[in-house]
């Protein structure tokens, strides 16, 4: 079985951060998504990983994932150019595939429990495709699935008025390679699109059975700000966190903290995990580091009270300012300001932003 990776699309919901950069490599715990994505195909024994990527960021991604080697994967890239749609972009991969089953992981999400179970079932039995799901409390917002009691997907609706279960796809799937033809088949949607959901349900009018795995541990789509916090704080939440870097005798660390082995935390600074702390950052005496907060590798941090926040990275923060849940992008530049300002400010912040606060 082969693995596709989708990697294009624009990011618009998480403008500013993604106006010089793709969303998937924005990271969560100090790690980019997709790496998350690779490591659950490779769990799963997905090695050949095809990586379809868009107009933007192709140059980022391939300098990140390279030729997989690192990740003990073997990738190939595929380019599908102008986003048409899910389908769309898994047709683009039909020589990559040839005639191999093949999982399709959509790059901006996340889950605690991996695919392993999904890829699994969908290989013990004869089935067209197997997608993953999770109950949702708004199922009117998500492609739903109804199934069986065996779990056999028995149809699909997009974002229904009506929906007869709460179980939305989340973007993990599998297919045999029959999907090509029918993605051949397809029509665009009112949106000009082709949609994965119509290749599915499709399948099951031509009679292949859809396998169905209901994901019991958290996702995310880390589509949106809100979403990369919250993704952080999950992850920070399970992970298991070294520290490894220095540590001055005055400061306070408390709780589970990652501490990158060139990063240090000075004397009179506060850290309560978890937390994680990249690469060649230092947090500096009168600084606070809060719960759930991630500091991208390169940056500084004085005198702030941070928490609950994702600092990507390459960043100068040096103000007196409280600044929490909130998402600031590649070398934000945050100082201080003249005027007392409110106190518990919620940022996100585009990349190489100057700030005074």
């Amino acid at each position: 079985m082969k693995g596709v990776l989708l990697s294009g699309g624009t990011g618009s919901r998480l403008r500013p951060i993604t106006h010089t950069g793709p969303k998937q490599l924005v990271p969560v715990a100090n790690k980019p998504v997709l790496e998350y994505a690779i490591e659950d195909l490779k769990e799963a024994g997905v090695t050949e990983i095809g990586v379809i990527l868009g107009h933007k960021g192709r140059e980022e991604i391939q300098e990140l994932l390279g030729d997989g080697s690192d990740y003990g994967v073997e990738i190939t890239y595929i380019v599908q150019g102008n986003p048409l749609g899910l389908a769309h972009a898994a047709g683009c991969a039909r020589d990559f595939v040839g005639d191999d089953d093949f999982v399709m992981y959509l790059g901006d999400n996340i889950l605690k429990q991996g695919i392993a179970e999904l890829v699994e079932s969908f290989e013990r039995g004869d089935y067209g495709a197997g997608i993953a799901l999770q109950e949702v409390d708004n199922p009117q917002q998500f492609g739903i699935a109804d199934v069986d009691d065996d779990g056999t997907v028995t149809q699909l609706i997009e974002k229904p008025d009506d929906p007869p279960t709460n179980l939305a796809l989340i973007g993990i799937y599998v297919f045999s390679n029959e999907v090509f033809d029918v993605i051949e088949r397809l029509e665009p949607s009112w949106r000009g699109e082709l949609e994965i959901t119509d290749a599915i349900q499709t399948l099951l009018e031509d009679g292949h059975s859809i396998d169905s795995h209901v994901v019991r541990g958290w996702w995310k789509d880390t589509g949106k700000p809100e979403d990369i916090l919250e993704a952080n704080r999950l992850v920070l939440e399970d992970d298991h966190l070294e520290r490894e870097g220095r540590i001055a005798p005055e400061a306070t660390v408390e709780g589970r903290v990652a501490l990158a082995e060139t990063a240090t935390i000075e004397d009179g600074a506060v850290v309560r995990g978890p937390v994680s702390i990249a690469a060649n950052t230092v947090i500096e005496s009168g600084t606070y580091v809060g719960p759930y907060t991630a500091i991208g590798s390169d940056s500084t941090l004085e005198g702030v009270h941070i928490e609950n926040s994702v600092v990507i990275g390459e960043s100068t923060i040096e103000t007196n300012g409280k600044i929490v849940d909130s998402l600031l992008g590649r070398g934000a530049d945050i100082g201080r300001a003249d005027d007392d300002l409110p106190e518990g400010r919620r940022l996100v912040v585009g990349e190489n932003s100057q700030l005074k606060l």
